[in-house]
């Protein structure tokens, strides 16, 4: 069986073969921007009218800006709640009044919390005070990334299409299946014993 990307036109039916010369044949249309007689219409290949990109505003604010300048926001991950506070400072953080290296040890919780920073430039320009409970480490990370994305959006409104492409202001509403009688766990049987 001949190769699908390699066609030979001697094994093509009259009507494909036209096609084929059609498309080998040299382009007689006038180019964009010029008109039949030779002049231009003042559009040059590549000059395109630039748009001004259009500022998508969130439909509803979550976050609360305070009288002092920050902003708070709640942030909620399986059974975790966080409340972030966000000010201009030095880019410091601190969760549950401990250092952010020491509350979450493992690097790939602090990389999921600098995340929404990180994608608006701002890591490094504000201080971020959390308070986290319930939960684990991981529901607690998460829960913070969605706080600090409320009330970063508190303060900044303009930023709502870039943390919502990130996909930060989701609430993930995946939660533990509660545990059936008759079952082990949620979906989990007993060992069947035939005897």
């Amino acid at each position: 069986m001949a190769d699908p990307l390699n066609i030979d036109p001697d094994h093509l039916n009259p009507i494909d073969k036209d096609a084929v010369e059609h498309e080998a044949a040299p382009a007689t249309e006038v180019a964009a921007g010029e008109t039949s007689e030779g002049g231009s219409l003042g559009l040059e290949i590549g000059s395109a009218v630039e748009e001004p990109a259009k500022v998508r505003l969130p439909a509803m604010l979550r976050g609360k800006v305070q009288k002092d300048g920050s902003a708070l926001g709640t942030g909620r991950r399986k059974t975790a709640v966080a409340r972030v506070r966000v000010r201009k400072g030095t880019g410091k953080i601190t969760v549950n009044g401990r250092t952010f290296e020491d509350f979450f040890p493992v690097e790939r919780n602090r990389l999921q919390i600098e995340a929404p920073l990180k994608a608006l430039n701002m890591f490094g320009a504000v201080d971020i005070d959390a308070r986290a409970s319930g939960g684990g480490v991981n529901g607690q990370a998460g829960a913070i990334v969605l706080g600090l994305a409320r009330a970063v959006q508190a303060l900044h409104p303009e930023l709502h299409g870039i943390l919502s492409d990130g996909g930060y202001l989701t609430r993930d509403d995946r939660m533990v299946e509660r545990k059936k009688y008759g079952h082990k766990k949620a979906r989990r049987s007993f060992q069947f014993s035939k005897r």
